[in-house]
């Protein structure tokens, strides 16, 4: 079956010297993974690297076997070029950061159109918008609604929030985050986008992602923390 559609890379993986496997998030298909021939050569046949940052938004084409194995592009271009996130430091290591948690979270071909809607504006508004040092704090709350674990909102100003079961209680138990922890933690649920980025420091970020990654690996069994984590800790240290 031939499909064309919207894609958003979530990781690229250098295989023997010139090729490369990348996995997409698909508007029409879901999860994908492409097998790209001279990803690295020169010449005209050879794929364009810079194709497969993670984060970028491609508009591909391709014959979908959906055996399991590999896929293969049959055309690819860029969607949407960003003018601020690879020149960006602190934006670079969030999308890299984004992008391991998205490649961890997914694991079926799943299709789900509103997600690709959601993720697609989510990365185009972190582009073209300078406060965004909560955007990935926030995005992480958002996918929770996609994945099912999205904490209840009812009785939220209790005093703890209860990470196993996803629910602010007056109870505390070894499953909760204590007081001042959950007071970050709903602030958090509150914002938006473009809510005030002044409202949490960096040590209170570095708190909260901390909280966040626990709460991925309680209701996602494959979680993996990702391996930039350390380096976005360190962008937001000062």
């Amino acid at each position: 079956m031939q499909i064309k559609t919207k894609a958003i890379v979530l990781s690229a993986l250098k295989y023997q010297e010139k090729s490369l496997i990348v996995k997409c998030f698909t508007e029409e298909a879901g999860m994908v993974s492409f097998f790209v021939r001279n990803a690295f050569a020169k010449g005209k046949s050879a794929q364009k690297i810079a194709y497969f940052q993670p984060l970028t938004i491609l508009d591909i084409d391709f014959v979908y076997k959906n055996k399991g194995g590999l896929e293969y592009f049959k055309e690819v271009k860029t969607a949407h070029v960003y003018q601020d996130i690879y020149y960006n430091y602190n934006k670079n290591c969030i999308a890299i950061f984004i992008g391991e948690v998205l490649h961890s979270v997914f694991r079926e071909p799943v299709v789900d159109k509103d997600f690709f809607t959601f993720l697609e504006a989510a990365l185009l508004w972190f582009d073209t918008h300078d406060e965004v040092a909560n955007f990935h704090l926030i995005l992480m709350i958002e996918l929770t609604k996609y994945f099912g674990f999205y904490p209840a909102l009812e009785g939220r100003s209790k005093l703890y929030f209860n990470w196993e079961e996803g629910v602010f209680t007056d109870y505390f138990s070894p499953c909760c985050f204590e007081e001042e922890p959950t007071f970050l933690f709903r602030k958090l649920i509150e914002l938006g986008f473009s809510s005030d980025q002044k409202i949490f420091n960096n040590k209170d970020r570095k708190r909260l992602l901390t909280m966040i990654i626990s709460y991925y690996e309680q209701h996602l069994n494959d979680f993996r923390k990702p391996n930039s984590l350390e380096v976005l800790k360190e962008v937001f240290s000062n």
